[in-house]
C-alpha cells in the first residue's frame, strides 16, 4: 500500500463506520453467496486469486430491494477512472479481451470489475460500484474524488454513471432512497444498447468458437455437432438456478467418479430447474430426454486425469459465457451455437439451404419492417432456433419499457410478451429443441414454441400460453427454400390466417415451383408494400442464393395503382468472410455505415423517397406491379433502372475518359474536375432547347447487332502492334496488349464495339482486334460519325447496371430488348447528327479548356519538355486545331439551321 493509500483507505473506512453502515472491509464477508462470487471470478490481474474490494456492503432501500455496494480505493492523482472512446468504463480492449491493466490501476474500473463478478456468479442483479481516489496536494492536504456507477443486469453490466460525490453520505439510510430514485432515472440510449449488444454478441461468438474448437478437436470421443450443442446448452441451464428454490450447479459438485457420474448430476440439476420454472410437463420431458442422450454417454463422464469431459466443459462454459447469460441474453444464443457447431459439418436439409441462421441484424430488420411493438402478436411458421422471435421479443420488450411507467404494469406486460404474444412452429425435432432452449435462456420456457408441421397440422390456436386463436398481427419468416414456391407457400398460409397487421419475409427471390400462382393468390388478399434485394453473401458459406425481403400489409388486396417500394440493399455496409477459426469480429466488419444503412431502409419502406440519405435514386424507386398476365409474380424484385436518356454526367465521363486515353497520362487524376458543372449543364440544356429535336424510344436491337466472338488465349499472341487483343477487363479500354497477325478467322473489324462480359463495359475499337473469352462484338446498324461514336458509347455503357449480375446466356436477349432515347430531327424524322455533333463538341471544348488550365496550373507552359512530352503536346495541339475547325463548322451549321428555320 502506498503512502497515499495508507491515508485514503483509513479516512473513508472511518467515514463509513461513522454513518453506522454494516460495512465489510477486505477480509470481511457480506454473506456466503457474495463471497463465493468473488472467489469464482477472475481476479483483477486475470489470475485465480480472490477479489477483495476495499469495502463492500449490502444495502436495502425502503422497498426491500437489495443492492451490493463495492468500493475500490486508490491513492495517486489520475488513478480514479479510465474510459474508452465511447465514454464507458474501459475494462475491455478493442479486441474485446479483459483489460486487466486498467482494472488493476484505476479505482472505478476495479469496482466495476467486482460488480460484474457479482452479476455473473450470484443471484444479485443490482450493484453500485464506487471508485475513490486521494492524494496529498502541495500543502500536504488530502484531496479526494469519488465517482459512482450503477452496474446491473438491466444495463448488461456495462455500468452507468450516477455522479461524482464529495463523500459517501448518499449511502446513509436516510439518503439512500433519494440515491435510488436517481438510479431509476438512468437509461441507455438505443445507440448505446446497439453498441453493447454488438460487443456482447462478438464476445459470445468468440467464446462459442473456442468451445466448439476444443470439442471438435477431441478425436478420441468424436463428439457430434448436436452433442456439442447439448453439452453447452445443458451446462448453461444447470448453472442458471432459480432464486430461493434451486441453487446453480457448482463445478465442485461434479466429482468425476463412477458412483455418481457427472452427466447424471447435471441432468438432475436441469430437471430441478425446469420443474421450478413452471415449464409445461410435456416440454420438460422433451428437453430432459433430448439432453439425457448426450449427458448419459458414459465416455463423457469418464474421468481423464481426474476430470471428466462434462466437468471440463462445464467449467469452461461458466468462465467463457457465464458473464453473458447471467447478466441477461437478448440474442439468438442457440442459433449461434447451431451455426458454429455445424459450420464444419453438414446437416439434414443443409444441401437445400433449408437450415440457415438469420443474422441478428437481419432478424432485427425483419421485426422493424413488420412494425412490431409492445402490443403485437408475432408468429413465425419456420422458427428454426427462434432467432426471429428473439428479435421480435426484444423489440416488444424495449417498446414496453419506453412507454409503460408503472413497475407493476410493466412486469405484467413483460410476462405477457414472453408467454402470450409470440408463437413459433418448427418441424425438425433437433432444431425445435434449440428454439425451446433459446426461450428458456431469454427468461421463459413456456412460450408458444410448437413442434408441428405448420403447413398441414397447425390450426392457428394457442397450445401453452393461452386459449383459442392466436391473434397474430405481425409475421416474420425465413422459410425453407426447398418448399413450394421457394417457401412462399408458408407466406400464403400465414397471411390468410391473419386479420390485420404486417409481414416481413426473407426469401429466395425467384418464384420457384408453383411460385407464380402462389404470388398471384397472395396479391388477391394482401398488399406488397416493398421489395428489398439483400446481399448475395448474407448467409456466408451456408447458402449462396439471392434473397429479397418482401413486406406486406395484411388483409388488404393489392390494387393495380398501388406502388411498391423497391430497394437495392446489396451493399448493406458489412463485409463478410468465412474463416472458420477467425474471431467473429473479423468475419463481419462494418466498413460503410452499416447501422445507418439498416435504419434508412426501415424509413424508406415506411415513408418513401424523402428519407434518402445514404442511398440514391439508383438504389430506390417506386413502381406498380402486374396483377395478371405474363408478368404477374415475376416483377417483385429490384431491377436496376437505366436512364433511357443518358445524363450530362454520363457524357462528360465518357468524353473525359476518351480524351484521357488519347493524350495518354495528361488527363489522369481528377485535378481537372474543377469545372462549373451547373453552368455546363445549363449550356447543354440551352443547346437542346434551341435545337429542333424530339426524343423517341428505340430498342437497342434495332440499332445494334450483338455477336459472339471467336476467342483464343493470350499465349497465341505474336510480336507486332497492328491488332489489339481485347479481353473482359475494364482497364485500358479493354485492351490486354497489342499483337501482330495471328489468323484471319478470328479478326474482328475496326469500327465496332467490344463488350466484356465480366464488368459489362463497352469500348469502341479503332483497330482490328482479336478477342479473349467472354467478349461480345457490337455492330452498328446505323451510320456513325466521330461524335456519334462517343455518343453511342455513352448510351451503350448506360446499360451496365442492368447487365451486371445477369447470367451470360441472358445478356444478348436483355441487350436487344433494352430501350433507349435518341434525339430525332423534327423536320426529317431522322436521327439528328447535327445535335449529337454540337453536344459532343461542347463537351470536348470544356475538356480542352480544362487541359489548358491544367498546363498553366502545373507550370508546364514554362517547362522544358522531354521528347515524349513534346509528342504528347503535339497530339494535344492537333486536337485543339481540330476543335477550332469544328467550332467554325458548328457556327456555320447553326447559321444555316437558323436560316432554314426562318425560311420555314
Amino acid at each position: 500500500m502506498s503512502f497515499e493509500d495508507s491515508i485514503v483507505v483509513p479516512y473513508f473506512q472511518k467515514q463509513l463506520l461513522e454513518y453506522g453502515l454494516d460495512v465489510k472491509f477486505q477480509q470481511g464477508e457480506i454473506n456466503l453467496e457474495v463471497d463465493r462470487a468473488m472467489k469464482k471470478a477472475p481476479s483483477k490481474s486475470g489470475g485465480s486469486g480472490i477479489n477483495r474490494p476495499e469495502a463492500k456492503l449490502l444495502i436495502q432501500d425502503s422497498k426491500l430491494q437489495s443492492y451490493i455496494v463495492l468500493i475500490e480505493m486508490k491513492g495517486k492523482k489520475g488513478d480514479l477512472i479510465k474510459l474508452d472512446e465511447e465514454g464507458h468504463v474501459a475494462n475491455f480492449t478493442k479486441k474485446n479481451e479483459p483489460n486487466y491493466t486498467n482494472i488493476q490501476k484505476y479505482a472505478v474500473n476495479g469496482a466495476v470489475h467486482y460488480a460484474n463478478a457479482i452479476l455473473a456468479h450470484s443471484s444479485y442483479d443490482k450493484t453500485i460500484a464506487i471508485g475513490i481516489n486521494g492524494w496529498l496536494d502541495s500543502n500536504e492536504e488530502l484531496e479526494t474524488e469519488i465517482s459512482v456507477y450503477y452496474v446491473a443486469k438491466e444495463n448488461y453490466g456495462i455500468g452507468q454513471f450516477v455522479g461524482n460525490y464529495e463523500d459517501l453520505s448518499f449511502l446513509k439510510p436516510e439518503n439512500f432512497d433519494e440515491f435510488v430514485a436517481k438510479i431509476e432515472k438512468l437509461f441507455l440510449s438505443k445507440e448505446e444498447i446497439k453498441q453493447i449488444h454488438q460487443k456482447q454478441e462478438t464476445k459470445i461468438d468468440d467464446g462459442i468458437q473456442r468451445l466448439n474448437e476444443k470439442l471438435y478437436n477431441n478425436k478420441e470421443l468424436n463428439i457430434s455437432a448436436l452433442s456439442r450443442i447439448h453439452l453447452i446448452a445443458g451446462s448453461i441451464i444447470a448453472n442458471l438456478g432459480v432464486p430461493g428454490k434451486v441453487a446453480p450447479l457448482e463445478s465442485s459438485e461434479l466429482k468425476s467418479n463412477f458412483e455418481d457420474p457427472d452427466g447424471e448430476i447435471v441432468i438432475r440439476k436441469i430437471k430441478a430447474y425446469l420443474k421450478h420454472k413452471d415449464i409445461p410437463p410435456i416440454k420438460q420431458k422433451l428437453i430432459l430426454n433430448d439432453l439425457a442422450r448426450t449427458f448419459q454417454v458414459e465416455a463423457y463422464s469418464k474421468p481423464k486425469k481426474g476430470v471428466s469431459l462434462i466437468k471440463e466443459i462445464y467449467i469452461e462454459v461458466i468462465e467463457d459465457l457465464g458473464q453473458f447469460y447471467k447478466v441477461g441474453l437478448n440474442i439468438d444464443f442457440t442459433g449461434k451455437l447451431f451455426n458454429t457447431m455445424f459450420q464444419w459439418l453438414s446437416f439434414a436439409g443443409d444441401d437445400q439451404n433449408d437450415v440457415v441462421l438469420t443474422p441478428r441484424y437481419v432478424a432485427n430488420l425483419l421485426a422493424q419492417l413488420a412494425r412490431v411493438n409492445r402490443d403485437s402478436y408475432v408468429w413465425d411458421f419456420a422458427t428454426g432456433s427462434g432467432g426471429l422471435l428473439v428479435a421480435a421479443m426484444n423489440q416488444m420488450l424495449e417498446d414496453a419499457r419506453e412507454n409503460i411507467f408503472s413497475p407493476d404494469k410493466l412486469l405484467q406486460k413483460e410476462q405477457d410478451i414472453r408467454t402470450k404474444q409470440v408463437l413459433g412452429i418448427e418441424i425438425l425435432p433437433e432444431i425445435y429443441m434449440l428454439a425451446v432452449l433459446n426461450m428458456i435462456l431469454m427468461g421463459d420456457g413456456s412460450s408458444n414454441i410448437l413442434q408441428e408441421d405448420s403447413l398441414h397440422e397447425f390450426t392457428g390456436d394457442y397450445k401453452y400460453g393461452g386459449d383459442g386463436k392466436f391473434p397474430a398481427d405481425a409475421f416474420v419468416l425465413n422459410p425453407p427454400y426447398s418448399a413450394e414456391g421457394n417457401g412462399m407457400i408458408f407466406v400464403h398460409k400465414a397471411l390468410n390466417m391473419m386479420e390485420q397487421g404486417y409481414a416481413a419475409i426473407l426469401i429466395q427471390d425467384s418464384p420457384g415451383m408453383n411460385g407464380i400462382e402462389i404470388r398471384k393468390k397472395i396479391l388477391q388478399k394482401h398488399t406488397l408494400l416493398a421489395s428489398i434485394k439483400m446481399p448475395p453473401d448474407l448467409f456466408g458459406n451456408k447458402s449462396s442464393v439471392q434473397t429479397s425481403i418482401y413486406v406486406f400489409k395484411v388483409a388488404e388486396p393489392h390494387q393495380k395503382k398501388d406502388s411498391v417500394r423497391f430497394i437495392d440493399f446489396r451493399n448493406d455496409g458489412y463485409k463478410r468472410s468465412n474463416r472458420k477459426k477467425a474471431k467473429a469480429s473479423s468475419n463481419l466488419r462494418n466498413v460503410d455505415r452499416a447501422i445507418e444503412r439498416y435504419d434508412e431502409v426501415v424509413r424508406l419502406v415506411r415513408y418513401g423517397e424523402k428519407e434518402l440519405e445514404i442511398f440514391t435514386k439508383k438504389e430506390f424507386y417506386e413502381a406498380e406491379i402486374a396483377l395478371d398476365g405474363e408478368k404477374v409474380g415475376k416483377d417483385w424484385n429490384f431491377v436496376a433502372k437505366v436512364d433511357t436518356k443518358p445524363t450530362y454526367e454520363d457524357f462528360r465521363k465518357t468524353v473525359s475518359d476518351y480524351l484521357a486515353w488519347e493524350v495518354e497520362q495528361l488527363l489522369q487524376g481528377d485535378a481537372l474536375g474543377k469545372i462549373d458543372s451547373h453552368s455546363m449543364q445549363q449550356q447543354l440544356e440551352n443547346l437542346e432547347n434551341s435545337s429542333n429535336i424530339e426524343w423517341q424510344k428505340f430498342k437497342l436491337g434495332d440499332l445494334f447487332e450483338i455477336v459472339s466472338t471467336p476467342s483464343f488465349n493470350k499465349n497465341r499472341l505474336v510480336d507486332g502492334s497492328e491488332y489489339d487483343y481485347v479481353t473482359r477487363t475494364s482497364q485500358n479500354q479493354g485492351i490486354l496488349q497489342s499483337t501482330g497477325f495471328v489468323n484471319k478467322k478470328n479478326i474482328n473489324p475496326a469500327g465496332t464495339w467490344s463488350l466484356g462480359l465480366m464488368q459489362m463495359d463497352f469500348f469502341y475499337r479503332r483497330k482490328p482486334w482479336y478477342a479473349g473469352q467472354y467478349v461480345r462484338k457490337i455492330v452498328s446498324k446505323v451510320e456513325q460519325t466521330d461524335e456519334s461514336i462517343l455518343y453511342f458509347t455513352v448510351l451503350l455503357n448506360s446499360q451496365k447496371p442492368k447487365l451486371l449480375g445477369q447470367l451470360v446466356r441472358d445478356v444478348d436477349k436483355i441487350f436487344t430488348q433494352s430501350i433507349v432515347d435518341l434525339p430525332i430531327d423534327r423536320r426529317t424524322g431522322q436521327l439528328s447528327y447535327t445535335f449529337i455533333k454540337s453536344y459532343i463538341q461542347t463537351l470536348e471544348a470544356e475538356r480542352i479548356q480544362t487541359l489548358e488550365a491544367y498546363l498553366v496550373a502545373t507550370g508546364l507552359s514554362d517547362y522544358k519538355l522531354t521528347n515524349e512530352e513534346v509528342e504528347t503536346l503535339d497530339t494535344f495541339h492537333r486536337m485543339s486545331d481540330n476543335l477550332t475547325d469544328r467550332q467554325t463548322d458548328r457556327q456555320t451549321d447553326r447559321q444555316t439551321d437558323r436560316q432554314t428555320d426562318r425560311q420555314e
